[in-house]
């Protein structure tokens, strides 16, 4: 399937194929920075690396850095500090959320426990940073620090709301925005950063995938109910068994009735779906066109970012930076 400007299209592998030298010494970077002098982190590390990923995140810096200037070891560096972050939240999201899969692998907090987990995923926070420091560019340092109090402040937002269903839409745009979006955006102004490009072309590809962080993630929570568990290599319905009110239900529910509000009242409650079927969830959500809504707020948030990459000069990589908002949206997991 094609993707991007119609007769300037580029598949998802030709996208890859444009950075896939890059990506391949982004890996040996995330390995040969992820050993530690405690045998426990290594295990640990090797366990992440050799879990996958769709390495979205440093794709961007990539793609972005290409974009603007010219490849230089920086941006290795850099694609390698946000998979690391990355990889650091999902583990403290994991421990958070007493998760029991990733990626349809058993999560570390299982296989290892909740304890090391954690400081687990503190260690790479820092050696993230350590990476990073190399650098020596307080611009670079000023867009991680940032970043990282904006994912940890959406954390602290999100265990506040966990388990209670008055959740408005303002309440998880402001949720999103500091747990996803904000990556999203540090990794194209880190990939322009690195390669020396002025600040008005920094916050536009920042305002590109900040757009593009936010349709991922509401497709994300869409597919959280409409995929299948095998494709999604976690349980679904899980967001709402963890105590999360995403989009779709939010929709759903300005217009349900007592009864459904009090069906998903009684699913937050229990953490689990035994006495109201996932199905019924579902039910509500098609019935109230909470998905269907959702969907249509995903593709207005893609169709700002294609805005904003279509104001860049022609390139491969401008094609598949626009190319990816389509590979975001149309994506089954």
């Amino acid at each position: 399937m094609a993707f991007g400007k119609i007769g300037q299209t580029l598949s998802a592998l030709e996208i890859f194929d444009l950075v896939r030298a890059d990506l391949d010494k982004v890996e040996r970077e995330i390995g040969l920075e992820s050993v530690a002098s405690v045998e426990a982190m290594n295990y640990i590390n090797q366990y992440l690396q050799s879990g996958g990923g769709k390495r979205l995140r440093p794709i961007l810096v990539l793609l972005s850095g290409h974009l603007l200037g010219d490849a230089n070891p920086g941006l290795i560096r850099m694609a390698a500090v946000v998979e690391m972050i990355h990889t650091a939240t999902l583990v403290h999201d994991d421990v958070i959320d007493l998760a029991k899969t990733r990626r349809g692998r058993p999560s570390i907090n299982v296989v290892w426990g909740n304890h090391t987990s954690v400081l687990a995923g503190d260690w790479l926070y820092m050696q993230a940073f350590q990476v990073a420091l190399r650098e020596r560019n307080f611009q670079i340092l000023d867009v991680l620090i940032a970043l990282t109090q904006m994912m940890v402040e959406g954390e602290l937002l999100q265990l506040e709301r966990i388990g209670k269903i008055a959740v408005t839409e303002a309440d998880y745009m402001e949720l999103i925005d500091r747990k996803t979006a904000s990556l999203f955006s540090a990794c194209a102004r880190l990939g322009a950063l690195t390669v020396g490009a002025g600040e008005v072309l920094e916050q536009k590809l920042g305002d590109y995938a900040w757009n593009l962080g936010i349709a991922f993630q509401l497709v994300d929570d869409i597919l959280d109910f409409t995929s299948r568990e095998k494709i999604l290599g976690k349980p679904v319905g899980n967001d709402l068994r963890e105590g999360k009110v995403t989009l779709p239900l939010v929709f759903a529910l300005e217009t349900a009735d007592a009864e459904e509000r009090k069906l998903v009242e009684t699913v937050l409650a229990d953490g689990n779906y035994d006495q109201v079927p996932f199905g019924k969830i579902l039910q509500i959500l098609t019935r109230h066109q909470g998905i269907e809504r959702a969907q249509e707020r995903a593709q207005e948030f893609t169709e700002r970012a294609r805005a904003i990459i279509a104001q860049f000069p022609d390139s491969p990589y401008q094609r598949a930076l626009m190319a990816v908002t389509n590979l975001v949206t149309a994506r089954d997991r």
